[in-house]
């Protein structure tokens, strides 16, 4: 029976984060296609905070109520700068500019960044095969990048955009690096809804005056659909399906389905002609997931003392 349980659950995390993974890939067409026909990127940022705030706040009257001292409250305002509004802003911009294939395949550099954020910030040992995913991954991103500095049509690509999701991605790495123990104190929901909340007071003060001025009655049902699906699908879901995911697989795991983002993406986005693949963007692709996948594959601090102790346990029993 307990055999049965853990199989259950393993499969429920298995399919919870490819969802997660599939939800984001179809996030980067629909957003980029919904920015283009009615609103703004920073309307779509809004929608996302605004909406998100509201869904985890709702759900929480539902799930068992956690305590969360002041001082943790203050916490999340830094760990909402950084895992959301800069994140969200950076990201969603920069999407609006460039093409949902390049915003995709950037947001897979993540675990680059956060490999070497943690080894400055956690003093997470860089191995070898670390170094070479990180070789592999940045001549990856520059090799897109140039892609897009020399793209006439935002199908292939544009430097800004790029940049833009690439600094989000940089914003999540410092957020996992700082803020993972604040993470792990509480609930997803409880995490989602106070970092949303202080996400949405940051960053409705400035753009509601924009998103006020919208004439929803001119804008395309299939341009709000989209929009709903990037909230609903996108962000709430998303993030609680990657969670549940990341409570049963080990990292390593969770990692290799970073690669179900771009797959979706790409695919998307050139069956409806949104997105254009070019023999340097395939090769940018290859070299960003053959670094990301070393990157992953390496051993931790956590696990490099594990078996450090278990190495020494075996001597003992000797």
């Amino acid at each position: 029976m307990n055999n049965l349980r853990n199989n259950s659950r393993v499969l429920i995390a298995h399919l919870s984060i490819f969802l997660a993974c599939a939800f984001w890939g179809l996030m980067a067409p629909l957003g980029k296609d919904a920015m283009t026909h009615g609103v703004t990127g920073l309307d779509m940022v809004s929608f996302r905070v605004a909406g998100g705030a509201v869904l985890f706040w709702i759900t929480s009257l539902f799930t068992t109520r956690e305590h969360v001292p002041t001082k943790d409250k203050l916490m999340f305002i830094a760990a909402g700068i950084f895992g959301l509004v800069t994140n969200q802003c950076c990201y969603t911009v920069g999407l609006s500019i460039t093409s949902p294939i390049n915003s995709s395949v950037v947001t897979t550099s993540m675990p680059i960044f956060a490999m070497i954020l943690s080894a400055i910030i956690l003093k997470e040992p860089i191995t070898g095969k670390k170094a070479l995913g990180v070789l592999f991954g940045c001549t990856g991103a520059v090799a897109l990048v140039m892609s897009s500095a020399a793209a006439t049509s935002d199908k292939v690509g544009d430097l800004r955009g790029d940049l833009l999701c690439m600094a989000a991605q940089l914003s999540f790495a410092l957020y996992l690096a700082l803020f993972s123990k604040l993470v792990r104190k509480y609930s997803v929901i409880t995490v989602n809804k106070w970092m949303f909340t202080w996400a949405a007071l940051i960053i409705l003060p400035f753009t509601m005056p924009h998103v006020a001025s919208i004439d929803f009655g001119s804008v395309p049902a299939k341009t709000l659909w989209e929009s709903a699906f990037v909230v609903v699908f996108g962000t709430y879901l998303g993030y609680i399906l990657m969670m549940i995911g990341q409570s049963t697989l080990r990292p390593t795991v969770v990692g290799v389905y970073n690669y179900v983002q771009p797959a979706v993406s790409v695919t998307v986005s050139i069956l409806t002609g949104m997105g254009v693949m070019t023999l340097q963007k395939g090769i940018a692709i290859l070299l960003v997931c053959l670094g990301v996948w070393l990157v992953i594959k390496s051993k931790s601090k956590r696990d490099m003392e594990r078996e450090k102790n278990e190495e020494g346990n075996e001597r003992e029993d000797k």
